[in-house]
């Protein structure tokens, strides 16, 4: 069967699929009707991933994330039925906010990348960055006079998220072209942020006090606040290993040549012995990073 009407009609998808469909129709005894519903189906499936594709990419999203892949008993102190609730999107009919504080390493990009995906996938617009690159952006834009056309990139979307909020304190011109844009996504638009730092401690991020209050006004007024204070994903299988490492009694004689920060070659015993202290040294190092950071989140709760 010649595929040039296909190929006229814009049928990309069926070209390649026509001959196992036929193929069924045939085997199956299929209708008329059933048959061109096939057809059609593979075609619209075909042009919806296309478009969920080129909306991903034009979103900056990070790799897919989902909801099921989050191990909520990890992080027992977070509310799965809450996080299943927001999932249904509700909160963007009413551009309202969800704000995710923890300490590093906790699922907060996980889960917000997975309502981006979620969102994206409903047919909404969706933009994904993290805050340093934000600003930066802004600011270069503010530098140039053409802030509030860029502007419109950031409000124009369903839903904006901002990633990583409390790594770097914010410049002064920064801390306000961020606050000029949520003062115009507000109650305009829903936005998601993640962020390690505590309310409290938003003030010294942006350098005023006064400014932070206006900024947090204006988020937390129709927000759901999510608060892990768990532990970390990243660290936990690396602890475990750690946890389980003996230095052995007894050394091998063999030379190894080339070990790392050596010149020549050395014995064996004396480069492991050296490498499973300073292995051993930095988890213990983890260890102790990781209980200040529990307990540092424990003013989240």
């Amino acid at each position: 069967m010649s595929t040039e009407v296909l190929h006229q009609l814009g049928l990309r998808a069926v070209v390649p699929a026509l001959p196992p469909l036929l193929k069924e129709a045939r085997s199956e005894q299929l209708s008329y009707e059933a048959f061109l519903q096939r057809v059609l189906l593979v075609e619209v499936e075909s042009r919806q991933a296309r478009m969920v594709a080129r909306r991903s990419r034009a979103a900056h999203l990070p790799l897919r994330k989902t909801f099921d892949d989050f191990d909520f008993s990890f992080q027992p102190g977070l509310s799965e039925r809450l996080v299943r609730e927001l999932a249904g999107l509700s909160f963007l009919q009413t551009a309202s906010n969800v704000i995710l504080l923890g300490p590093p390493g906790v699922g907060k990009t996980h889960l917000a990348t997975a309502f981006a995906w979620s969102a994206l996938e409903a047919g909404h617009t969706v933009l994904f960055s993290s805050l340093a690159a934000l600003v930066d952006d802004l600011e270069t834009a503010q530098r140039a006079g053409t802030l509030k056309t860029r502007l419109r990139t950031y409000t124009r979307p369903t839903l904006l998220v901002i990633d990583e909020i409390g790594y770097a304190r914010l410049s002064a011109r920064q801390a306000h072209v961020l606050f000029q844009l949520v003062n115009a996504r507000y109650e305009r638009g829903s936005t998601i942020l993640t962020s390690n730092k505590t309310f409290a401690e938003w003030g010294a991020l942006l350098g005023d006090d006064v400014l932070a209050t206006a900024v947090l006004d204006r988020l937390v007024h129709h927000a759901d606040v999510l608060s892990i204070s768990g532990q970390s994903y990243r660290l936990k299988d690396r602890l475990a290993h750690c946890l389980q490492v003996k230095v052995p009694s007894q050394m091998s004689s063999t030379r190894i040549s080339g070990a790392p920060g050596v010149k020549g070659s050395v014995a064996a015993d004396t480069w492991y012995l050296r490498e499973t202290i300073a292995s051993v040294q930095a988890c213990r190092y983890a260890m102790r990073l990781m209980r200040s950071c529990n307990a540092a989140a424990i003013r989240l709760t």
